[in-house]
């Protein structure tokens, strides 16, 4: 095949039809700037839920004074059963580490993240005494929870992560969102691409004609309107994820980069190494589809 002649005929090609050929640059950066941007939502919460996940412990309380729980018929816990339950958690082996909060240190830990107009109104002795355990592997919290949740003078076992389920919950959403516009806007990448290459293949039907009366291949007469769609499409690639970066960049790495924040965060470096390849290849495969697809009518040798 003459690598020479194919290259040419699709640089002509790209000439001819500047306009649509950056439409088709245009498109198609907004449908993968919108799908990498999915891409990096859903990363980060998957980062946020491997980490809020591993700091979350799991609080057991103790029966009080007041409690109505099955498992509190005599009010509050005795000092065996606490110590019975301390030696269970500490020999467990699912179990790190246990830390023992007294109604006074739960007391304590209330006023330091309640307004004093809701901490005054409330004493040590309306709040439960807990163990925190850290687990090993915190996705094993069923297991814990199973284990524990009906011994003597324990009252409850909260599931503490349903508490970040919300946020995850608006990170999905917005994933959700993301990915369809993405999509959306691909589909439109895709007709545009088409549409754009057969008129190219219309404008020069005499030449393509010619060239399959001289009994050129199909991949010859096919290959030029092909790469045309593939370069524009590879050139929409690069800008979004050029636009990603910078997105993450001077947005996502100033807020990191700020004192106190703890929270690992999106980075350019997801961007360069998994993000931005990963829509470039996804731009170019759907622009050899709709390439092919258009030609089947138009070129047919």
């Amino acid at each position: 095949m003459r690598i020479g002649f194919v290259l040419g005929e699709m640089f002509a090609g790209l000439r001819r039809n500047l306009t649509m050929t950056l439409s088709v640059v245009l498109v198609t950066m907004v449908s993968l700037f919108f799908f990498g941007a999915g891409l990096l939502v859903q990363k980060q919460a998957d980062i946020l839920k491997g980490e809020w996940y591993d700091r979350v412990q799991v609080s057991i309380f103790m029966c009080g004074d007041e409690s109505l729980a099955e498992n509190c018929p005599g009010g509050a816990v005795t000092d065996a059963q606490r110590d019975a339950l301390r030696t269970a958690l500490t020999n467990d082996p699912l179990v790190d580490q246990v830390f023992y909060e007294s109604k006074q240190d739960a007391f304590e830990n209330f006023k330091e993240t309640t307004s004093p107009t809701i901490s005054d109104k409330v004493t040590p002795d309306q709040l439960p005494e807990s163990f925190r355990v850290k687990l090993k592997e915190p996705s094993r919290y069923l297991e814990l929870s199973a284990a524990y949740v009906d011994d003597p003078g324990v009252e409850e076992i909260p599931d503490q992560r349903a508490i970040l389920q919300p946020l995850f919950t608006v990170l999905d959403t917005a994933t959700r969102v993301s990915l369809g516009l993405a999509a959306l806007m691909l589909l439109c990448s895709m007709m545009l691409v088409s549409t754009t290459i057969r008129l190219t293949a219309f404008s020069r039907r005499r030449e393509t004609t010619i060239m399959r009366l001289v009994g050129a291949s199909r991949a010859l007469i096919q290959l030029p309107f092909v790469l045309e769609g593939v370069v524009a499409s590879f050139v929409g690639g690069l800008l979004a994820s050029g636009a990603l970066w910078a997105m993450v960049n001077f947005g996502v790495s100033r807020l990191q980069s700020r004192p106190g924040f703890t929270t690992r965060l999106i980075s350019t470096q997801d961007v360069l190494t998994e993000t931005g390849p990963v829509i470039v290849v996804v731009g170019v495969v759907f622009a050899v589809i709709a390439s092919l697809f258009s030609l089947r009518r138009w070129l047919k040798v």
